[in-house]
C-alpha cells in the first residue's frame, strides 16, 4: 500500500459527530417543545406550517453552516482533509514546505560545419528555441575545442513549470542568439524535470514520508522521501534491495507516467549522494524501470435498453479505456484485464470481451507499458 493510500484510508473524522441539517431541525424544535412545557406546563407540538417552526428551521440553517465551520477548521489540523494554506502551515511542523515550480532541462548540442584552428566559445545564456516557441538557454559556459566540430551544453527552460516537458529531440533547432562559425543547434535529449507547483496531494505524501528523513536514507521510505523531495514531478517510487551485492536500487517515473530522462536520473543520483542523505555504506543506483510492453484488445456490448444512452456509454467507455491505462502505469503493478473490463463494465458497457491484455505479474522495478490498443464496439444487445 502507498503512503498517499494510507492517507486516504484512515479512518474518517467528524468534529460535529456527523450531525446533518435535518438533526438540527429536529433538535431545535424537541428543545423549543421542551421548553414550552417546562416554562408553561403544557405540551405543544408544533405544526409543519408553524411561522415557530419555520422559524426555527431559518435558524437551523445558520446554526449548521456554523457547525460546518467548525468541522472544516477542526480537519484542517488532519493531513488526510487539509488543504492549500493549511496545509502548507500543517506541513511546516515536519519542516516542509510547499515545492515551488521547477524549469525543464536539456543538452544542447552546439555544431559547427566544420572543424576550426581556434575554439568557438558557447557563451552561458545562449538560447534555442524550436516550433513550440518554447526557449531554452545554456547554463553555462562551454568551447567548442580546437579540431571539434560540437560540444554538448546543458540547458534550462527560460519558462518555469511543466510547460518545458515533452520537447523530443532534434526539436530545439533554432539559434536565438547567433555564435559566429556555429552552424547548427539541436537539442540531444527530450526535455524534462519542469514541474509546476506542488500539489496538495504531493505536499501531503511528502509530509507523512518526513518522518523518515530525520535520520540518513537507510530505510526505504527516506530514500523515497528524498527522490520526491528532489523534484515535485516525480511520481511513483520504488526502493528495492539488489539481488546479490545488497545495492540500494531506487527507480522511479514521472507525475504522468513517462520515464525520467537521463538528466534527471544523474540529477536525482548526485543529490542521493550527498553525505547528508545517503549513509556512508550505501552503494546506491537510480535508474528507470524496465518496460512491459502490453496491448489492449476488446469487444463491448451495450443492452437495448440503454439505447437512448449509447452515445454517452461509447463516450465513457473510451474514457474508461483511458482510465485504466493510467492506472496500469504504476511500479510493479500485476497487467489485470479484469480491472480493465470492471473499468468498461462501470462505463455503461453490458457485456465485454477481452482477448488483451493477459494477465501477467510484472516485477516491483518494473512497469506496464501500452504498445498498442483497439477498441470495438459490438453494438447493442438484448437484456
Amino acid at each position: 500500500m502507498s503512503n498517499i493510500t494510507a492517507i486516504n484510508n484512515l479512518p474518517n473524522v467528524s468534529f460535529i459527530d456527523d450531525k446533518t441539517i435535518e438533526d438540527v431541525k429536529s433538535e431545535l424544535v424537541s428543545d423549543y417543545e421542551a421548553g414550552y412545557k417546562d416554562a408553561t406546563g403544557t405540551e405543544i407540538s408544533l405544526a409543519a406550517a408553524s411561522p415557530m417552526r419555520l422559524a426555527l428551521y431559518a435558524a437551523a440553517a445558520q446554526i449548521y453552516q456554523a457547525l460546518q465551520y467548525v468541522d472544516r477548521e477542526g480537519k484542517q489540523s488532519l493531513l488526510k482533509y487539509s488543504y492549500g494554506a493549511y496545509l502548507e502551515n500543517l506541513a511546516a511542523l515536519k519542516g516542509l514546505t510547499r515545492a515551488p515550480t521547477t524549469a525543464a532541462t536539456t543538452t544542447l548540442r552546439f555544431s559547427l560545419s566544420e572543424a576550426r584552428a581556434s575554439a568557438v566559445a558557447i557563451p552561458s545564456g545562449t538560447r534555442a528555441t524550436g516550433a513550440a516557441g518554447v526557449y531554452f538557454s545554456t547554463s553555462a559556459y562551454a568551447e567548442i575545442a580546437i579540431g571539434a566540430t560540437y560540444v554538448d551544453v546543458a540547458a534550462i527552460c527560460t519558462t518555469v513549470g511543466a510547460i518545458g516537458n515533452g520537447l523530443a529531440a532534434g526539436t530545439l533547432a533554432t539559434i536565438v542568439d547567433p555564435i559566429a562559425y556555429v552552424a547548427s543547434v539541436a537539442n540531444t535529449t527530450e526535455s524534462e524535470g519542469g514541474a509546476d507547483t506542488e500539489s496538495d496531494a504531493d505536499l501531503a505524501y511528502r509530509a507523512f514520508l518526513a518522518p523518515s528523513s530525520y535520520s540518513t536514507a537507510g530505510p526505504a521510505g527516506a530514500y523515497e522521501y528524498w527522490v520526491k523531495n528532489y523534484n515535485s514531478n516525480i511520481g511513483d517510487v520504488v526502493v528495492a534491495n539488489g539481488a546479490t551485492d545488497g545495492t540500494v536500487c531506487i527507480v522511479f517515473i514521472m507525475d504522468d507516467g513517462s520515464l525520467p530522462s537521463a538528466e534527471v536520473i544523474s540529477g536525482v543520483q548526485a543529490f542521493l549522494d550527498t553525505g547528508a542523505i545517503r549513509p556512508l555504506t550505501d552503494k546506491v543506483t537510480v535508474a528507470a524501470p524496465t518496460e512491459v510492453p502490453y496491448t489492449i484488445n476488446l469487444t463491448y456490448y451495450i443492452s437495448k435498453s440503454d439505447s437512448a444512452q449509447a452515445v454517452a456509454i461509447q463516450a465513457g467507455v473510451a474514457a474508461a479505456v483511458s482510465s485504466y491505462i493510467t492506472w496500469q502505469r504504476k511500479l510493479g503493478r500485476s497487467i489485470n484485464p479484469s480491472k480493465l473490463t470492471a473499468f468498461v463494465m462501470a462505463a455503461g458497457a453490458k457485456r465485454v470481451t477481452v482477448t488483451a491484455p493477459t494477465y501477467a505479474t510484472i516485477s516491483e522495478t518494473a512497469v506496464a507499458a501500452l504498445s498498442g490498443s483497439a477498441t470495438s464496439y459490438g453494438g447493442l444487445e438484448d437484456d
